[in-house]
């Protein structure tokens, strides 16, 4: 298997507090315990992570070189907010993207990646109703499957939408069904991929993202309707 390219931000530490710092601030986001609009204080920061306040600095740009992260006037650092046009347009390059990686992939995919690529969404299958264990295998599906396309922009690309997908805050995994569908799209793109097809491989990655989004706005719209009810 080809390995991953290097794609880190030119900066970025490879040890220390910083990279920690920044690695925890990443996994709140995900989980949604950071969420859209909140404030990053460093003061907070490195008393709450039990560190100095130099590497949460360190962390906060990092985290603004991702896009993630915006100053605003008088307020400070936040976690960036997207509205749902920019949800879509993300998606949309989502779709573009990945489902280019998968044409490329009929042509260039090893049989070993292939077999990874259906020994991971066995493992989706089996991790029903684990959203942790999805959200893994569903991200290690996606990784080798842009690994077998065999073009490092793209994985650059690529991985730059997905920084940006991760303020949205949790997996369209903890969506009711949801993950079932997500095994059944996988397993049409690795017909597509076994079949050497690109057209077929390409179409049917759209139509995961395509799924995939859906699931995203109907979340959003879950949330939205539940902090109405709170307020």
């Amino acid at each position: 298997m080809a390995e991953k390219p290097d794609t880190r931000p030119a900066g970025r530490p490879e040890t220390g507090q910083g990279r920690d710092a920044y690695e925890r601030l990443i996994a709140e986001i995900r989980a949604g315990a950071l969420r859209p609009g909140d404030r990053l204080t460093e003061t907070e920061l490195a008393e709450r992570l039990g560190i100095s306040r130099t590497p949460v600095r360190e962390a906060i740009r990092l985290l603004e070189a991702d896009g993630l992260v915006e100053h605003q006037p008088r307020a400070g650092a936040r976690i960036r907010r997207l509205d749902l046009a920019e949800v879509t347009e993300l998606y949309e390059m989502r779709a573009v993207l990945e489902g280019t990686a998968a044409r490329f992939a009929a042509r260039a995919a090893y049989d070993s990646e292939l077999a990874e690529l259906e020994a991971i969404n066995a493992e989706m299958q089996a991790a029903a109703g684990n959203a942790e264990r999805l959200y893994h295998a569903n991200r290690q599906f996606h990784g080798v499957l842009l690994n077998a396309a065999r073009n490092r922009f793209l994985w650059r690309s690529v991985e730059a939408v997905q920084k940006t997908l991760l303020i949205l805050g949790r997996s369209t995994m903890e969506e009711a069904d949801r993950a079932q569908a997500a095994v059944a799209e996988h397993a049409a793109v690795l017909a597509a991929l076994r079949a050497h097809d690109g057209d077929a491989a390409e179409a049917a990655m759209r139509r995961h993202i395509e799924g995939a989004h859906r699931a995203r706005l109907k979340q959003l719209r879950d949330l939205a309707t539940e902090g109405g009810e709170s307020a």
